[in-house]
């Protein structure tokens, strides 16, 4: 049983199979995938999840990815748990964090190490 759990929002299909095969190949983690906001908001309920990592842009309907965030900081239940914009595009990045989130990542940075450390970070591993 994986340790930790994460919430895959809004990505297309090749996306989400390169973030989900990133986040398992480095760390012992169950992903979960939603595409919109209600389905999204659903998962989260009565489900321990450790970190969302939310598309920019929703693959299904191309809504803003920061109306969800928003959703889930200003929420009491779901605002403790760490937020990250998938996103290559730096002034997205630092709207996220004003909006509570942690510095999240684009798709091209999947690799590196610092989007390792980030999300080892996030996910509270040592």
């Amino acid at each position: 049983m994986p340790s930790k759990t994460v919430l895959s929002i809004g990505q297309c299909r090749p996306d989400n199979a390169a973030i989900t095969h990133f986040l398992t190949s480095n760390f012992d983690v169950d992903v979960l995938a939603t595409d919109l906001a209600d389905d999204s908001l659903t998962a989260l309920e009565g489900k321990t999840v450790d970190l969302i990592l939310i598309n920019r842009k929703l693959d299904a309907d191309y809504s803003d990815g920061m109306e969800i965030m928003k959703l889930i900081k200003s929420n009491p239940q779901t605002e403790q748990i760490p937020v990250m914009l998938i996103s290559n595009f730096p002034e997205s990045q630092e709207q996220a964090v004003e909006a509570g989130a942690t510095y999240g990542f684009g798709k091209a940075e999947l690799s590196s190490p610092e989007t390792v450390e980030r999300v080892r970070d996030a996910l509270g591993l040592d």
